[in-house]
């Protein structure tokens, strides 16, 4: 079994900073990418930002410049830095990572709980 154990999140007022952690265990062979998805009240989950195990990365555009994702390959966590908050950012954010059980080449996706990030004044 597989595991994502997300934390971090919380109450942040606007221009405040927050940092996301999410740590998988469990049965892992390998992990490809890792990533971050949300879902505000009312609107769709979207991404935020993943990042591949050589460390490239992909941001929404919401994100770019101000959020900053991370991994230790070593520790199979992502870290999402999320500095310059508006209330935009308040949702609930999962994190994911894509990896093999088995090590036969065959790949899932896997999903954290997803801590809530509430930006207000």
């Amino acid at each position: 079994q597989v595991q994502l154990v997300e934390s971090g999140g919380g109450f942040m007022q606007p221009g405040g900073s927050l940092r996301l952690s999410c740590a998988a265990s469990g049965s892992i062979f390998s992990i490809n990418d890792m990533g971050w998805d949300r879902q505000a009240p009312g609107k769709q989950r979207e991404l935020v930002a993943r990042i591949t195990t050589d460390g490239s990365t992909n941001y929404a555009r919401s994100a770019k410049g101000r959020f900053t994702i991370s991994r230790d390959n070593a520790k199979n966590t992502v870290y999402l830095q999320m500095n310059s908050l508006n209330p935009e950012a308040t949702a609930v954010y999962y994190c994911y990572a894509v990896l093999s059980s088995s090590g036969r080449g065959v790949y899932y996706n896997y999903w954290g709980q997803g801590p809530q990030v509430t930006v207000s004044s």
